[in-house]
């Protein structure tokens, strides 16, 4: 119930013998009140043909007082509740990015996460240090890195302007979350590389000037 505020579980069937006009009929099972207008609701496995009427998730608008002001655009509220029992409950409350519209609940057991990226599975992988380096053909400049905490393989790298430089950039960590980065400041590039992953960036080195190249993931007291 947007104006409300509220999140209010039906009998279905009662509701029909309303309809019909049965006045007995007990339409209405339950209230529970959210903060604050719910926009958009979610049900666990909701989306899959196993859905099992345990939990929802109240994505909500209009913060107001919630939280302390951070700017124009105030973080909102998503709540899960508890829908398996006859009263509905409250089991977790937290802050959104504004205007949430879409969330998926789905079972523990079967998220199967990646830790770690097999290397194998990028082709233009910088598997060795010893590989890095700047190879030209032409006005087109590859640049191989590799990242591996708390350095680039490379201290420094040259190109001409007017270059279209590729940057090949992978991580050689084998340590789960540690992550590096790559960012070039005033031309628009900051990416990052998870572990064993491999990522890469092309731009026109139109700007004259010596550029920092760093990394914006904390990975080791050196950083």
């Amino acid at each position: 119930l947007f104006v409300d505020s509220q999140i209010v579980k039906w009998n279905v069937e009662a509701a029909i013998k309303s309809f019909k006009g049965d006045k007995n009929a007990k339409v209405v099972l339950d209230r529970i009140d959210v903060h604050y207008q719910p926009g958009h609701g979610f049900t666990s496995m909701g989306e899959t043909k196993e859905s099992d009427g345990r939990y929802f998730i109240s994505d909500n608008k209009f913060s107001k007082d919630r939280f302390l002001p951070v700017g124009p655009l105030h973080a909102e509220t998503a709540q899960l509740i508890d829908i398996s029992g006859d009263k509905m409950k409250l089991v977790a409350d937290h802050s959104v990015y504004s205007e949430p519209h879409d969330s998926i609940i789905v079972r523990r057991d079967i998220i199967k996460t990646r830790q770690i990226y097999n290397l194998d599975d990028y082709p233009h992988a910088v598997k060795d240090a010893k590989e890095s380096g700047v190879f030209r053909n032409g006005k087109k400049v590859t640049v191989k890195l590799t990242s591996q905490a708390p350095a680039f393989s490379l201290r420094e790298f040259k190109v001409k302007k007017g270059d279209e430089v590729t940057i090949i950039l992978t991580n050689l960590d084998k340590v789960e979350d540690l992550t590096h980065a790559m960012a070039i400041p005033k031309y628009d590039i900051n990416f990052i590389v998870n572990p064993q992953q491999t990522q890469s960036v092309t731009f026109v080195a139109d700007k004259p000037g010596v550029y920092w190249c760093y990394c914006t993931n904390f990975c080791h007291a050196l950083h």
